[in-house]
C-alpha cells in the first residue's frame, strides 16, 4: 500500500485518523490510541504479504524481551545473543537464496528449494531494534512499556522505507501523557507537509519518469540519442530520483505529525 495509492489516500488514512481522534474525544486512555496505531500499522504492513505480519510481530516480541533482560542484567552475553538473533534472521531472508544459488553453480549441481520472498522492510525494523538493544544494555530504555515499544517499531509512516529512527527521538513523544490528544496544529501542519510530498511524488517525479523511461530504454531498442537528449535524460533522471525520495520523506514526516510525532 503506497502513500500515493487511492486505497491509502481514500480508505486507510481517513479511517486511521478518524478512529485515532474519536478515541481521544471519548476520553479513552492513550493506550487505546497507541493500540489502534499498532493494529493499523500491522494492517498496513500485511497489505503486502499477510503471513509476514507474524514475522514482524515475533521480532518485536522477542526483541522487547531481550531489551528487558538487558535492562536488568547488562550482560554482554545477552547482548551478543540478541544481536546474533537479529542478524541471523536478516541473513536468512536476504542471503539464503544467494548462497544456495552460488553453491549450486560452484558444485555444478542443483538444489530443490522454494525461493524465499524477502520480507518488506526487514532491514529497517531489524537495525532499528539492534540500536534499541545497544541502548538497553546501557540502561537507557527501562521506562518504556511493550505497547510503546511496539508502536516505535511498527509505526506505519516509517515502517516500509525508513528512516531508521532512534528510540531517544520517538519514544519520549509516545511516552508523553499528552500523546493521543487532538491538536488542530498537528493535523493542519501534518496534512500540509503530506500534500507537499504527494505533489513532489505524483506531479514532479512521476511526470519526469514518463520522459526518463524512453531515454534509458533507447539503447536497448536501437535508438541513437543526440548529445542534448542524453544529457536531458540524465538530468531528468536525477530530478526524478530526488523528488521521488524527497516526496516520500515529506509524506512520512507529515503522516507522523498528524498523530503528534515529530
Amino acid at each position: 500500500m503506497l502513500f500515493n495509492s487511492y486505497v491509502f489516500l481514500f480508505g486507510f488514512l481517513p479511517v486511521v485518523i478518524s478512529v485515532f481522534f474519536i478515541l481521544q474525544k471519548l476520553n479513552f486512555n492513550k493506550r487505546y490510541a497507541i493500540a489502534w496505531l499498532i493494529l493499523s500499522s500491522l494492517f498496513f504492513y500485511g497489505w503486502w504479504n499477510p503471513p509476514y505480519v507474524i514475522l514482524l510481530v515475533s521480532s518485536v516480541v522477542i526483541n522487547y524481551f531481550f531489551g528487558q533482560l538487558l535492562n536488568r542484567h547488562k550482560s554482554s552475553s545477552i547482548l551478543i545473543l540478541s544481536i546474533s538473533f537479529n542478524l541471523l534472521l536478516l541473513g536468512y531472508f536476504k542471503y539464503f537464496n544467494f548462497f544456495l544459488e552460488n553453491a549450486a553453480y560452484f558444485f555444478d549441481t542443483s538444489f530443490n528449494f522454494t525461493n524465499i520472498i524477502l520480507p518488506l522492510a526487514i532491514s529497517f525494523f531489524t537495525f532499528q531494534q539492534i540500536i534499541y538493544l545497544l541502548d538497553s544494555a546501557k540502561g537507557l530504555t527501562e521506562k518504556y512499556t511493550f505497547h510503546e515499544y511496539a508502536l516505535f517499531v511498527t509505526f506505519f509512516p516509517q515502517l516500509i522505507a525508513g528512516p531508521i529512527v532512534n528510540h531517544k527521538n520517538i519514544m519520549p513523544q509516545i511516552n508523553d501523557s499528552s500523546f493521543g490528544s487532538f491538536k488542530v496544529e498537528n493535523l493542519a501542519v501534518g496534512i500540509s507537509i503530506f500534500f507537499i510530498g504527494l505533489f513532489k511524488k505524483v506531479v514532479i517525479a512521476d511526470t519526469l519518469s514518463g520522459y526518463v523511461g524512453p531515454v534509458l530504454d533507447a539503447n536497448e531498442v536501437g535508438i541513437q540519442l543526440t548529445y542534448i537528449e542524453s544529457w536531458l535524460g540524465m538530468i531528468a533522471y536525477s530530478f526524478q530520483l530526488y523528488f521521488d525520495f524527497s516526496g516520500y520523506s515529506d509524506m512520512a514526516v507529515g503522516l507522523a505529525r498528524i498523530f503528534g510525532i515529530t
